[in-house]
């Protein structure tokens, strides 16, 4: 890493930046956190460590990182300021060469389909004719959606992860398969898979299940709110679509959770 450089590049975009080496494993690892009351990026990674800035933007105060490991893997993160915090985010796909792309892959097929109407300058505002985004979820309007018997739960929560709650007024949950989890069963079971696991061992009836809902399609309504975002109104339902950051390979050096 050339620490020079890219304290530079980061400073264009407005950010402070720290370099540490890893105190155990050679891995690269990015973070925010906060010092002296200050949010800073924190890359840690051995001093070789193949890490640059491929695109800065200081005008959107955001630049792309590209770190290539040993194997010749190449991870690309997306560090940058939204609403009121710096955020990294791993950028999933092929063909990411600039912020421009990046932003692109990580928006859901759904939302790259609903934006085809809006025009390009518009289409990375938080709010276009196409979505309302708010952190890493965005809301796509849903005129024709009507939740006829479905339960609609108030001050329904929405998370990634072991994130901070995005606190819905109004959600309704379509479809989905049934899933159950239970403490020590690290993925959730299908309903066979679970009834096969209770007839050959009948004692683990006792677990402490719950049954789950594993990709629904969701819709919101009404206020959306979040600790780090001003608060959403959606206007009628919107169906809900979450970035596509877990698809990315590169997701295990992000340290930072929202």
């Amino acid at each position: 890493m050339d620490v020079p450089i890219l304290e530079r590049h980061f400073a264009q975009i407005g950010a402070k930046s720290q370099f540490v080496e890893p105190r155990l494993g050679e891995r690269v690892r990015l973070d925010v956190r906060a010092r002296n009351g200050v949010e800073t990026f924190i890359v840690e990674g051995p001093k070789d460590a193949q890490v640059r800035a491929v695109d800065v933007r200081p005008r959107e105060r955001h630049l792309l990182l590209l770190h290539v490991s040993e194997q010749g893997e190449k991870n690309k993160f997306l560090c940058g300021h939204d609403e009121r915090h710096w955020f990294v985010a791993a950028v999933p796909g092929r063909g990411v060469s600039n912020v421009a792309t990046a932003m692109e892959a990580l928006k859901p097929l759904s939302v790259r389909n609903a934006q085809n109407k809006v025009r390009p300058r518009d289409r990375n505002r938080r709010r276009n004719k196409a979505f309302i985004r708010q952190g890493e979820w965005f809301f796509v309007p849903a005129p024709n959606f009507e939740p006829r018997d479905a339960i609609i739960w108030p001050n329904e929560p929405i998370v990634r992860g072991g994130g901070k709650p995005h606190i819905c007024e109004e959600l309704c949950r379509i479809g989905g398969e049934r899933v159950y989890v239970a403490p020590g069963y690290a993925n959730p079971l299908r309903e066979v898979e679970y009834q096969r696991l209770l007839r050959e061992h009948p004692t683990l009836r006792n677990q402490r299940w719950e049954v789950r809902v594993r990709d629904p399609h969701v819709f919101v309504r009404g206020r959306v709110r979040h600790r780090d975002h001003a608060t959403v109104h959606l206007n009628g339902w919107h169906h809900l679509a979450m970035n596509t950051e877990t698809q990315a390979p590169s997701m295990r050096h992000v340290a930072f959770i929202d």
